[in-house]
């Protein structure tokens, strides 16, 4: 039975491969670009450009950044865009309930939450909100003090990351994972044995830079994982997209002080308005962390030269989506509100978004799955592509059913590898497909 499906798709495979090459031959051997056929249409005039890693903050003020609505293309996936933006899973989700993450609708408008609240902390060093997932690293510059900020993946439930006051105790390049006992078991347990060390490379998990913290075997680090970023999926360290811990790794000595915290509720000001950001509904949170809140909300409200509208902070501590959103009431004539948010233009290329090799004849493949609906096997292919190393996937159609197709693999191992990475880390069943090679 087995050997009859996996000839069966080894054909949908070849067919494919004629097909691509016709395309090519009556096109003139010349790739052509296919315009994008948006039924909505962008702005005259959208913006090219945000920034979306450094801000300078002067004094008084606590907000940073700039809200941003970006119209999706076909095959965009949201952890894509939120790389690409400097956002982690987290907050791009958050900031767009509804919109399914790995197959969201092509001229979907979404939300790109890139303005932020500075946590409640002295601005030196690095500080880390567990609450937000976002780091925000401190510089003196003159007057003003520049803040760069990334996000991040921390611990689970199980592994939380840890709070409080820290530092820098060394910095690695190509650093080696020991791997700890338990982490070991854990991966014994699912048939998944670790090696006692792993050293560089595109399998290490701390990716190509390390911080290590004075906190015994905790450490802000890279990943080989950039989907999980924005996630509670680590054993308690700081996990960072691999572009911005180069960054970090660069512009942080040796004993910077690193302080972890956990705020849900953040209040602030940017032009004298009043700003409140919540991450989680308020149903989550206990009775002091909201009384605590109103209070500095009341507190802010006497120095301020506006009131403040307190349904609409009851909406923003009931929704919690993580966005800075103006709780001052305005005088429409008065010159101050909030920022406008701004429309920005696709970009040309997604910045770290994966990439599907061509179909060989003479490579392995694995059947990853097969569905009736085309949306849930797209779904199922995207995060196979986003897995980490990467797993290279796509759908092919077999009569009235959609299969999701991992390769192609240039041998046996790899392959097998493939299959059983699928069973540890998606619980999928993958049948290896051998090339007509080796048949």
């Amino acid at each position: 039975m087995c050997r009859i499906l996996e000839k069966t798709i080894l054909s949908d495979i070849l067919r494919h491969l004629v097909l691509l090459i016709l395309i090519l031959v009556l096109s003139g051997c010349a790739p052509r670009r296919i315009l994008n056929a948006n039924p909505h249409p962008f702005p005259s005039s959208p913006a090219e450009k945000i920034e979306r890693n450094k801000f300078s903050v002067d004094k008084g003020d606590d907000v940073i950044g700039r809200l941003a609505f970006l119209r999706l293309e076909k095959g965009d996936t949201l952890p894509d865009i939120a790389r690409h933006f400097g956002l982690g899973i987290n907050q791009i989700s958050s900031a767009n309930p509804g919109a399914d993450l790995w197959v969201p609708a092509a001229g979907e408008r979404i939300l790109l939450p890139m303005s932020f609240i500075l946590p409640d902390h002295p601005r030196t060093g690095i500080v880390i909100n567990l609450a937000s997932m976002r780091l925000f690293q401190f510089k003196e510059n003159g007057k003003s003090v520049s803040v760069h900020t990334y996000p991040v993946g921390i611990g689970s439930a199980e592994r939380p990351t840890p709070r409080g006051q820290m530092h820098v105790s060394r910095k690695m390049f190509r650093p080696t994972w020991y791997v700890p006992a338990s982490i070991a078991e854990d991966h014994r347990k699912k048939g998944d044995p670790l090696p006692a060390k792993v050293p560089p490379g595109p399998d290490n998990p701390l990716g190509e830079y390390a911080l290590y913290l004075d906190e015994p075997t905790y450490l802000i680090h890279g990943t080989n994982k950039p989907a999980s970023i924005g996630l509670n999926a680590t054993n308690g360290c700081i996990r960072l997209y691999p572009e911005d811990v180069k960054k970090l790794y660069d512009e942080t000595p040796v004993d910077t002080p690193v302080n972890i915290m956990r705020q849900a509720y953040l209040t602030g000001q940017r032009n004298g308005v009043i700003y409140l950001e919540a991450h989680g509904s308020s149903g989550d949170s206990d009775a002091i962390e909201l009384k605590t809140i109103y209070a500095k909300l009341r507190a802010m409200e006497k120095k301020s030269a506006h009131r403040i509208d307190w349904k609409k902070v009851e909406n923003v501590l009931a929704e919690g989506r993580g966005i800075p959103v103006a709780v001052s009431r305005f005088q429409q004539k008065s010159g101050t509100g909030a920022e406008r948010v701004i429309e920005l233009r696709h970009p040309g290329r997604l910045y770290g978004r994966p990439e599907i090799p061509e179909l060989k004849m003479d490579a392995w493949y694995v059947l990853a799955a097969e569905m009736g609906d085309k949306t849930d096997a797209e779904r199922a292919a995207a995060i196979i592509n986003h897995q980490g190393p990467p797993i290279p996937a796509r759908v092919l159609l077999k009569g009235n059913r959609y299969r999701v197709i991992a390769g192609p693999f240039e041998n046996l191992g790899t392959a097998e590898l493939a299959v059983r990475r699928l069973k540890t880390d998606l619980e999928m069943e993958g049948i290896l497909i051998e090339p007509p090679s080796k048949r």
